[in-house]
Formats: structure tokens, C-alpha cells, sequence
């Protein structure tokens, strides 16, 4: 086992993050994965016997792509260096994955009262980010922001990872979601962040771009629905130019608009037959 922390510039922070989590755990190696740190955290983290692999690349994600391709260790707790996170709730959280009930095991910090240390527009922006994935996906996820997570090593060998930045959180359920990956999510309390530590993330900049993560991996996974309510969309336009416009250019408009819409459903269609065998590929190359 081995608990694994990505860190930019969290000097006030990383030694007591690696000290509680060695109380509780023990037995696990600590990581911390320095992302081009500016301050003394990898100098901490040394003085405290943890490893410190440095990460050259910029953003969370980047560092947790390291992070899969260097940990070899059968259960991965991912956390956070800024100390916001409760050590205890680890417990539950890795007796699922050792009873097998659970690839990855999430912590929710949106359903507990102890999760007021979130700021109130971080706080909204998760129910409106999570419930959009929901909608999207089929899901009922509490809190898909989450940077407290616990992997299998059977998680990360077969969960691939693209994104550099703050969506990586997303990405990870999404892809998990992918590769019928079993998830499970504890609630956790969660604390305000420590006097001397400051958040990274840029709240409406860093929003944006998990929306796009979200609505890109839809495209990729789900082609068909995405490109159906397009198409759906433009079908509607092209009757209402039909009834709306009562000329020629209305005709001609309300023609090219069904056409499309046909169209725009015909991509749909070929790309999630596309999809189809690659998964079929998939489970093939799974069982070699």
C-alpha cells in the first residue's frame, strides 16, 4: 500500500499530511509527487523519510498521470497535500477495496456536515458540475471533485488518462465509468484550508474546462446521444423555418436544416458503431 500526494508549493502543510497519514497507515509508503514546487515542500517531504518524485510537467493532472505510471503498489490512496482532508476516513475507504467491493473509492464531501470548510461558489459549482455529469451519464455521483480517492491496482493499469489540469477528478470517474469500473463513495468531512496554504484552483477558469472535459468524453464515449440531440435540435429549427418563414429562402433554410439534422444522426450512428468494436476490442485484449 501506499499513500500518494501531489503538492504545489504546500510547504505549511506536507509535513502534517505525511505525519497523520503514517500514524494511520503505517504500513504504507508516502509519495509526494512535487510539481515544480517554488517552496520547501520536497525539502519537507524529505525530512519527514517520505519519496519525492519530481513532476517537470505543469498541472494536477499531469501529476497523477505520473503517479499511475510510477506506483506499482496494490492499493493507492490518493490525497491532497493542503490538509483539508480527514486522515481518519481512510479506513473505510481502503477496507473497500481490500474486501474487493470497489475499484476506486471515492470521498464525498458535499453530503456531510462536516464538508462547510468548501467555499460557497467551489461548493456550487461541484452540484452544478456533478449533476450535469449525472445527467450526461446515467449517474447518481454525490461528488465527482473530490481529490481524496483510493485505487485499485487493477484501477490504474487499465484506466487511461489524458487531461493535465484540475479535470482530472472528472476524468477519472468518467473513465472508470468506461471501463464498467465498480465505484463507491464514502462520505468525508472536509476542512478550510490551513493559514499560509492557498488553492490553486482558478474557480470559473478551471469550471469551464471539466464542463468541456465532461461534454468532450461524451462526444468520445457516447457519440450517438450527443449527435442525435443535435440532430433533433436542427430538426426542430428546420420545421419551424418551414411554418415560420413563408418563402423561398424559408423553404430552402428548413430543406438544408433537415438534411443536416439527418446528417448530424448518420455521424452519430457510425461513430458509436465505431466505439462498439472498439470495446468489443477491449474486452478481447482483457482477457489475454
Amino acid at each position: 500500500m501506499c499513500v500518494v500526494i501531489p503538492c504545489f508549493n504546500e510547504e505549511s502543510t506536507i509535513g502534517k499530511v505525511i505525519d497523520d497519514f503514517r500514524k494511520e497507515l503505517p504500513q504504507a509508503e508516502m509519495i509526494v509527487f512535487d510539481n515544480n514546487s517554488t517552496d520547501r515542500t520536497a525539502s519537507i517531504a524529505k525530512s519527514k523519510n517520505a519519496t519525492v518524485v519530481r513532476v517537470n510537467r505543469k498541472g494536477k493532472g499531469s501529476v497523477v498521470q505520473a503517479i499511475f505510471a510510477h506506483v506499482q503498489s496494490d492499493i493507492i490512496v490518493l490525497v491532497d497535500g493542503d490538509d483539508t482532508y480527514p486522515v481518519k476516513s481512510v479506513h473505510p475507504m481502503v477496507d473497500c477495496i481490500q474486501k474487493g467491493e470497489a475499484d476506486m473509492v471515492v470521498g464525498t464531501r458535499l453530503e456531510t456536515p462536516g464538508g462547510n470548510g468548501m467555499r460557497w461558489l467551489h461548493r456550487f459549482g461541484n452540484h452544478l458540475l456533478t449533476g450535469f455529469l449525472n445527467f450526461c451519464f446515467r449517474t447518481k455521483f454525490k461528488d465527482i471533485l473530490s481529490g481524496y480517492r483510493v485505487f485499485s491496482k487493477n484501477f490504474v493499469r487499465h484506466i487511461p488518462l489524458i487531461t493535465t489540469g484540475f479535470q482530472i477528478e472528472t476524468e477519472l470517474t468518467l473513465q472508470a465509468i468506461e471501463q464498467r469500473m465498480t465505484i463507491k463513495e464514502i462520505p468525508i468531512g472536509y476542512k478550510e484550508r490551513p493559514r499560509g496554504s492557498h488553492s490553486k484552483l482558478h474557480t470559473f477558469y478551471d469550471g469551464y474546462r471539466i464542463l468541456l472535459t465532461i461534454a468532450v468524453l461524451l462526444r468520445d464515449h457516447h457519440p450517438l446521444r450527443i449527435f442525435s440531440a443535435v440532430a433533433l435540435l436542427m430538426a426542430f429549427l428546420s420545421i419551424g423555418c418551414y411554418l415560420k418563414i413563408a418563402n423561398t429562402f424559408g423553404t430552402i433554410l428548413a430543406v438544408a436544416l433537415l438534411l443536416l439534422s439527418f446528417f448530424m444522426f448518420g455521424i452519430g450512428m457510425v461513430l458509436s458503431s465505431v466505439n462498439t468494436r472498439f470495446r468489443e476490442l477491449h474486452i478481447l485484449l482483457k482477457r489475454k
